[in-house]
């Protein structure tokens, strides 16, 4: 068995089609369906049910994705863990995100790593918490932040940020001038919440749903600053992260939540039971140390 072998079956899966993963590998069709004959032959199962009329893996199939992929990753991160050996720090780190918190800390970091590690470079998605721990699972991304809990089985983790979840109104509202209030107080307003991608979305649900209602959800966004222009324009009421409250614009106000009050925390996390290269590694001792060093500081 050859890494090529590997690498075709990937792509047939990725794209759902030999003759999609033929041409995005630029070989003929004939060449890659042989391919997939001999692996199969040489493992003695089948990878695809051919029953199907789609490209759907058996249960051996699955079996030998999650390990291919693990040996194509070795395989494609093997010269520059070559070069880290040799003392030649270089590399690229994928990270996912949501946009659902104020990331001025986490870039000041992320600049700090950058001055020690010049020619390690960067990519940011922004994601849901739920899409984000689905892209480090399937191997797209190398770490993510996302809303605790999350899987300790499938996931190391350390802590990035704790703090209140308030309700954020337009001034015209009949409770603009409260410090405080009750979530129950909130049963017959309409809410504008984060998408489904997002474990904030179900946190804030139950919260309601803990207090005695089912929120009347209205609108639904991935962005922050789509949901303040709602509030704006008086179309509902949202539950938002003190930090991104903290970004908004004076035409809404926010309120403190009793009876629930509602917490959340963000950590870092990283696949168990994987290869972590040598610069996602570094990256990671990095942040665990500033963070630990900023908040002690602060405190």
């Amino acid at each position: 068995m050859e890494i090529k072998h590997m690498i075709y079956f990937i792509e047939i899966v990725k794209t759902g089609s030999m003759t999609k993963a033929a041409e995005k590998l630029f070989i003929s069709q004939p060449t890659i369906s042989k391919l997939l004959r001999d692996l199969e032959a040489e493992l003695g199962v089948e990878l695809f049910d051919r029953h199907k009329r789609q490209m759907v893996l058996t249960d051996a199939g699955k079996a030998f994705l999650q390990q291919a992929k693990e040996i194509v990753r070795l395989y494609e991160n093997l010269p520059t863990e070559m070069d880290n050996l040799l003392g030649i720090r270089q590399g690229h780190i994928k990270i996912g995100l949501p946009p659902i918190m104020n990331v001025s800390l986490f870039i000041r970091i992320l600049g700090e790593f950058h001055e020690s590690y010049p020619d390690i470079s960067f990519e940011l998605l922004e994601n849901g918490s739920k899409r984000i721990e689905e892209s480090i699972i399937n191997d797209e991304i190398d770490v993510g932040i996302t809303v605790l809990p999350t899987d300790t089985k499938t996931f190391h983790q350390f802590s990035l940020l704790e703090e209140q979840l308030k309700l954020v109104i337009p001034r015209s509202h009949k409770f603009a001038k409260r410090e405080k209030i009750r979530l129950i107080e909130l049963k017959e307003d309409n809410f504008i919440l984060f998408s489904e991608d997002f474990v904030l979305n179900d946190r804030i649900t139950e919260a309601c749903k803990t207090a005695g209602f089912i929120p009347k959800v209205i609108a639904e966004s991935s962005q922050w600053y789509f949901i303040e222009q709602m509030i704006e324009a008086s179309l509902g009421v949202s539950i938002l992260p003190a930090s991104i409250i903290d970004m908004l614009k004076e035409d809404v106000v926010s309120v403190e939540i009793e009876d629930p009050s509602i917490l959340w925390q963000l950590a870092i996390i990283w696949k168990k039971n994987s290869y972590t290269s040598f610069v996602t590694k570094e990256w990671l001792k990095f942040m665990q140390e500033q963070l630990m060093f900023k908040h002690g500081k602060s405190n």
